[in-house]
């Protein structure tokens, strides 16, 4: 057994305070990874609170690793100590349902969907048809610590041009808007619009801005449009009907990344005929649609959850041929509480990441 410690909540109304656990030796085809930098995501705080109502405590949150390798497992053939890695929100899935099959494990339909990086199975075993989790784990502790072992299948190597500390929210915050532009098929000269411009919404302006489109942010906050502008994009105030009615039926995608349930339906209307506005942050029911807006023009409201293995290595090579970085700001561990406050009111500009050296002073302590 590998001796860790990390930071962890044991109810959803306390904070994250150190915690010592132990974690399996690596399997045969496992990795051992020792924790360099985490980002810090606003998902790792509805689950600590247990807004999704599935969380498995104690929870260690944190799913935007970088690391480098130190163990590898006898029948590992895809890393090697020393190697600079990355790990996401998935550390397994199913292996066997035809999403898996399609090189899509974000997807997976297995009885426990894909088994997250941290809080266990997506179905809280109670519910599995056995009552067990299938992965042969009761929890899983994520990234807010100081090692993890993970199957090599889901393990991401960081290219070199991407600086680990900027790789860390990639992980994330970038293939979880990456993944919609791909697969709605966003090219040079689409107009693109991005609701929200938090940790989500930034990397989409960048991604977007890369792919050729051209880019409209919206957001409800004064000061983020200068920050639009500053990236080469337009920057409008979402609730300004007068600077909306313009922009009717122009838009090819629209990509909402704001990370709570909101109205929809201002956004519509700015569709053209047969286009998407797809929700990636809010998992949560959101309010109703009005169906004539999007009957009359055959527009469509998705979803888009995370992105598969393949496609988070893709967004890592992208941002190092694109030179793409998020805007970070590092942190020590002993701060996360404090940075959950500041995120919840948008107060950081516009991913903390964990500088996870910082645990060695609780080690010593």
């Amino acid at each position: 057994m590998i001796k860790a410690i990390g930071y962890a909540a044991k109810h959803s109304f306390s904070r994250l305070k150190p915690f010592e656990f132990e974690r399996a030796d690596a399997a045969a085809d496992e990795v051992e990874i020792e924790v360099l930098f985490c980002g810090v995501c606003h998902s790792d705080i509805h689950q600590v609170k247990n807004e999704w109502s599935n969380t498995v405590y104690p929870c260690v949150p944190g799913h935007e690793v970088v690391g480098r390798v130190t163990r590898i497992g006898a029948s590992v053939t895809s890393h090697a100590i020393g190697d600079l890695v990355g790990v996401g929100c998935m550390i397994d899935s199913c292996r066997h349902c035809s999403p898996c099959q399609t090189g899509k494990e974000n997807y997976c339909e297995g009885p426990n969907s894909w088994l997250a990086t941290y809080n266990g199975p997506m179905v809280p075993a109670a519910k599995a048809p056995d009552g067990h989790n299938h992965y042969g784990r009761d929890n899983t502790f994520g990234g807010f610590s100081s090692v993890l072992v993970v199957k090599q299948d889901f393990v991401l190597r960081i290219p070199d041009g991407l600086s680990p500390e900027a790789a860390a929210p990639i992980l994330c915050a970038g293939v979880t808007t990456y993944s919609p532009l791909k697969h709605w098929g966003v090219t040079s000269g689409d107009k693109v619009g991005v609701i929200g411009m938090g940790g989500l919404g930034h990397m989409a302006v960048k991604l977007a801005l890369a792919m050729g489109a051209e880019v409209t942010v919206f957001t409800s906050t004064k000061e983020k449009l200068q920050e639009a502008l500053e990236l080469g994009a337009t920057g409008v105030i979402e609730t300004d009907a007068n600077a909306l009615k313009p922009l009717q039926n122009s838009f090819d995608f629209i990509l909402s990344t704001i990370p709570q349930k909101h109205d929809l339906n201002p956004f519509i209307p700015l569709l053209k005929r047969d286009r998407t506005l797809c929700v990636v942050g809010a998992l949560e029911p959101m309010a109703g649609l009005d169906n004539q807006q999007l009957a009359f023009h055959r527009k469509s409201v998705a979803g888009s959850l995370i992105g598969s293995i393949a496609d988070t290595q893709e967004v890592l090579d992208f941002c190092a041929a694109h030179t793409i970085a998020p805007d970070i700001e590092v942190i020590r561990i002993q701060d996360i509480n404090d940075a959950f406050r500041k995120v919840e009111n948008a107060e950081v500009r516009f991913r903390y990441v964990i500088d996870m050296s910082s645990l060695k002073l609780e080690e010593a302590a």
